[in-house]
């Protein structure tokens, strides 16, 4: 019922669009609701062990739909195989401290932004997850996830909805709601990230959006793909929901791709294009502190819609890891002289204890860190020290949002897959207010995930 009324909405939404693009989206939306009404009529697929749980990196253990097994190959007490689907539990919660030490610049910034920069321990979010495989010939898999966002103090719908395996069509189809797909930080599930927070580049794009995406990758030509169609039928209303509609692509390629030796070289392009709701926006962000304010904001301006564009480029190598992503975002606004923003971020890390972050061909990201042996049976986690730098600038046009920029050394501990440890230092400086003000950041933070 949630995948009908999904395709009923998008499709009503673009009733006023070009007839081309009209055409276009009838065609895959339609091609989508087929599939997954007829599994039994498809191409053969070949046998696969895992499958994509979900569109952020995370698996499934594929079992077979005729037979039912003795046992799963994971032997984790949260797996569970029923007639009609298989069941996986999961969940998160994330519990942090930051702490800050400015100069007097810094302090009179804050006094205008009206805002108190105060230490604080605060519950970053709290996550309830389940996922499973339904036992047909095609194969079909849902999700369904709940999240506490401790800033907001209120519960929303996480990722939630059907995949489709499409080998027709070289992946996968997405129905519900999910990542836009714009941005290979932003796609990642939040607890496998490197850093604690996301570049703040990425914050103009909203966290979820409600619609369709297409996944797909080409393993002779090393290329991938995500393209999704999203309305706010069903989030209007809810924080991250800004769009009445927006569209987002995403290609990347695999110039370098060698599983067995840890290898990867992956470089992407993103490309979206929306309209607010009512006509207007607001853009800000948090100086990747979450407890910590806004630091920069435009304020609610008149937009008729925005695009965005930008690369992705990342290359891990056994324990190293270098990447950048750089974004420009450009809304078009008479009455603010069409307000350009730019914002980017480069990254190194290195695992210490050897590890190496894997890589997802299905879903175009990298996964969560796997630990060769957890403390919790004798051994010493896995340690990883990364150096990331951003900034994001909201000065365009005749908007002065400021600008600021941050580096960020840091510490990662994996006591094991479920239980991490991570502290950073933040350095970072504000330029608003015709005032360049400094700010240290002093963060940690301890993560509980069942992925």
């Amino acid at each position: 019922m949630y995948m009908i009324i999904v395709v009923s909405r998008v499709l009503d939404l673009f009733d006023n669009q070009a007839n081309s693009v009209k055409i276009l989206l009838r065609y895959l939306l339609a091609l989508g609701f087929t599939l997954f009404l007829f599994p039994y009529y498809c191409f053969s697929q070949e046998k696969v062990e895992y499958i994509p749980d979900g569109t952020q990196g995370e698996m499934l253990e594929v079992l077979d739909s005729v037979k039912v097994p003795a046992r799963w190959r994971d032997k984790r007490w949260r797996l569970f195989n029923g007639k009609i689907t298989t069941i996986k539990l999961g969940g998160g919660f994330l519990y942090e401290f930051a702490g800050y030490s400015q100069n007097e610049a810094g302090k009179i910034q804050m006094d205008s932004i009206g805002s108190v920069l105060e230490p604080a321990f605060a519950v970053r979010d709290f996550r309830l997850v389940a996922s499973g495989q339904l036992k047909t010939k095609r194969i079909i898999s849902w999700k369904l996830g709940m999240m506490y966002d401790g800033p907001s103090g209120s519960w929303f719908m996480r990722e939630s909805g059907i995949m489709i395996g499409v080998p027709e069509l070289w992946g996968n189809i997405f129905v519900g709601r999910t990542k836009e797909g714009f941005s290979l930080n932003k796609v990642m599930n939040g607890y496998s990230g490197w850093t604690m927070e996301r570049q703040m580049a990425i914050d103009v794009i909203p966290i979820l959006a409600d619609g369709v995406k297409w996944l797909g990758y080409l393993p002779n030509k090393r290329i991938l793909w995500n393209f999704g169609v999203y309305t706010d039928w069903l989030s209007e209303g809810q924080s991250f929901s800004t769009y009445k509609w927006q569209t987002a692509f995403r290609i990347g390629w695999l110039p370098v791709y060698s599983p067995e030796k840890k290898t990867v070289l992956h470089v992407g392009i993103n490309y979206r294009y929306g309209e607010p709701v009512n006509g207007e926006i607001r853009v800000r962000s948090r100086p990747e502190a979450n407890p910590a304010p806004r630091f920069i904001d435009t304020e609610v301006f008149q937009t008729d819609h925005s695009s965005h564009i930008g690369g992705e480029a990342y290359y891990n190598s056994g324990p190293w890891m270098l990447g950048s992503e750089v974004y420009w975002h450009q809304f078009r606004s008479a009455t603010t002289n069409d307000p350009l923003f730019f914002g980017g971020d480069v990254v190194a890390s290195y695992m210490i204890t050897g590890e190496s972050r894997l890589y997802n061909t299905a879903t175009g990201i990298f996964g969560f860190v796997p630990v060769k042996k957890s403390v919790f049976k004798g051994g010493s986690g896995a340690w990883e020290v990364l150096f990331r730098a951003s900034t994001l600038d909201l000065d365009g046009g005749t908007i002065k949002g400021g600008k600021f920029w941050r580096i960020t050394p840091m510490v990662n501990w994996y006591l094991s897959k479920e239980v991490r440890f991570e502290l950073a230092y933040g350095y970072g400086v504000l330029d608003r207010f015709n005032l360049k003000g400094a700010t240290q950041f002093f963060q940690l933070r301890i993560q509980l995930s069942l992925s």
